[in-house]
């Protein structure tokens, strides 16, 4: 397809095509009319979402529950600045998305345009790259070097802003083979001797732990991961991006570590004496205080990124390369273990199991109000622990990291670094529609709920099998619970007046299903009528206000002064 004469606006369209694009979420506006237009010809499947912050989200959750580029459109000014979040979002976590905005014309740029906004300049600190494109013919190499940068190494959201004269000039289109770019040179294959030296270290360590990140899931490399483990019987713990990576049912997966942590999984990081973190960033929240984590172990860091290694944590030993490299060279360099038949390390085996059974996970049942936690078990339960979790941010979240039992990867699909409140109900629907035949369930709280709940009708509009279940405290559930830990119970605007709002009657308005639940027994019966229930429903489900999701670590403690039990 060389040299045939299109507008920049059907050159972008059919480069997106080229690229193997299914679907885009975006908001049409006057920047991008051309667009829009060049749209109305082609094959792509074009989602209206209700705000542009729905479709960034949408894009990324779209993403991560596939694996592909999510694409997103919006128009210039407010139009692109409202994919801000959704952007940071996608960054933060590592999620690969191209989001093309539209932009006054060349003649008016930086004279203060209607609707003009510095986009570039906005999210350099929050995309992998971006480009404002100055020539109409540049716009098939960009984006095919767009698609390249998300996708390739660790990946990350790419800004393409595109001036709408550029949209409507004529130029011979040719999409080029290859991408050729001087300055990014991604590194799939690292140095046999760096992996050679963490398996020589795991024969010498008598308490290893496999730290587990979001990495492995984003580098499709979770199969040679349960291998070695398989194989070696190594204990592991997770972040919460790497939930999924293993079963959490898996009597080797100690929990989530971290703030919210289990005691075994952050009693275990305190005792190793060798710390292998593989494809994590050694985030505040799951470290606590720096100097005392993992005190008594050597640290090995295997990570795509360069950067991630030594930025947090000092690593004694770092792997540098592409997970399905690295894992599969060390399953390699470990072989030699094997033939032990997981007799080595078993004492410590039975120490880190010990301390699970000991203190696990738990809650003070209840008969007159409805636990949250309990919501989150029942829900797993309904779905057999094979639904994909879409989560919005606060106590629901980690309660949902806590309590489902995550199966395989891509099944949980949540906001970690930025912590996004309204990411949830968006991400969920380009989640499911990236997945039509899985059952998609999310998660909200009432206050998450609220900041996108214009979604709904995206939702309806697409008859979209979505539940979405509302832990409806009628409070900010964790700034609430730091008041009370951290603020003398000074409770300042965090209790919504009036009783807050009626999500049944929100639901039916945007033409979706509603149901509530206020007490006990009623729950699993709701639960069970929005799981065979055609089309959205929202979930009402009224839960005790005073609930603390425990254990916790104080921000800023070791991970071993845990707040544990009910907090007076």
């Amino acid at each position: 397809m060389s040299g045939m004469k299109m507008t920049g606006a059907q050159a972008i369209v059919t480069s997106l095509e080229k690229e193997g694009v299914e679907l885009i979420f975006g908001y049409p506006g006057g920047q991008v009319l051309p667009l829009y237009d060049a749209l109305y010809d082609c094959k792509l499947r074009h989602v209206l979402t209700r705000h542009e912050q729905g479709a960034a989200h949408a894009a990324d959750g779209y993403a991560r529950a596939t694996g592909k580029v999510g694409v997103c459109f919006a128009t210039s000014g407010p139009g692109a600045t409202n994919l801000i979040t959704g952007i940071a979002t996608a960054y933060m976590d590592s999620v690969p998305m191209v989001c093309i905005t539209g932009q006054v014309p060349l003649s008016v740029i930086g004279k203060d345009s209607f609707q003009e906004a510095d986009i570039t300049g906005i999210t350099a600190p929050i995309t992998k790259h971006n480009y404002l494109v100055k020539n109409a013919k540049d716009l098939p190499r960009v984006i095919k070097e767009a698609f390249y940068i998300a996708r390739t190494g660790r990946p990350g959201p790419v800004v393409i802003d595109v001036p709408k004269c550029l949209m409507t000039t004529t130029i011979d289109f040719e999409y080029p083979e290859t991408v050729r770019l001087r300055g990014y040179k991604p590194q799939a294959e690292g140095k046999a001797a760096e992996v050679e030296a963490v398996a020589q270290a795991l024969a010498e360590a008598k308490k290893p732990l496999f730290f587990v990140g979001g990495g492995v899931i984003n580098a499709e490399a979770a199969p040679l991961l349960r291998r070695i483990v398989k194989t070696h019987r190594i204990p592991l713990i997770g972040s919460l991006m790497g939930l999924g990576a293993i079963p959490v049912t898996d009597p080797l997966f100690l929990g989530m570590v971290g703030m919210h942590g289990t005691v075994a999984a952050n009693r275990a990081v305190m005792e190793c004496d060798l710390l292998v973190g593989i494809g994590v960033r050694f985030d505040d929240r799951v470290t606590g205080l720096l100097t005392r984590f993992a005190a008594n172990a050597r640290v090995a860091h295997f990570d795509i990124d360069r950067a991630e290694v030594n930025k947090n944590v000092v690593a004694d030993l770092a792997v540098v390369g592409d997970l399905r490299w690295s894992l599969a060279a060390l399953e390699s360099a470990m072989a030699d273990l094997a033939g032990e038949g997981g007799r080595r390390w078993e004492d410590w085996r039975l120490q880190v199991t010990r301390w699970s059974e000991e203190a696990p996970l738990s809650y003070q049942k209840s008969d007159d109000v409805i636990k949250p936690q309990s919501v989150i078990e029942e829900i797993d339960r309904q779905t057999k622990s094979e639904a994909v979790i879409v989560t919005d941010v606060g106590q629901h979240q980690m309660w949902a990291a806590q309590y489902y039992r995550f199966q395989r990867p891509r099944s949980f699909i949540t906001s970690g670094g930025l912590g996004t409140m309204g990411y949830g109900l968006p991400a969920a629907i380009g989640a499911q529609m990236g997945q039509p035949n899985k059952s998609v369930v999310l998660i909200s709280g009432d206050g998450s709920f609220l900041m996108n709940c214009q979604e709904l009708a995206t939702a309806v509009e697409h008859r979209l099998p979505l539940k979405m279940a509302i832990l409806n405290n009628n409070v900010l559930g964790m700034v609430r619970q730091w008041q009370k830990l951290f603020f003398n119970q000074r409770y300042s605007y965090t209790r919504f007046a009036n009783g807050g709002t009626d999500y049944v009657r929100l639901a039916e308005a945007f033409g979706a299903t509603g149901l509530r639940a206020e007490r006990p027994e009623e729950m699993p019966e709701v639960i069970a009528k929005a799981l065979a229930t055609e089309g959205p429903v929202v979930m009402d489900i009224r839960v005790c206000a005073d609930e603390n999701v425990l254990p916790m670590v104080p921000a800023g403690a070791p991970l071993d002064q845990m707040i544990n039990g009910e907090v007076k």
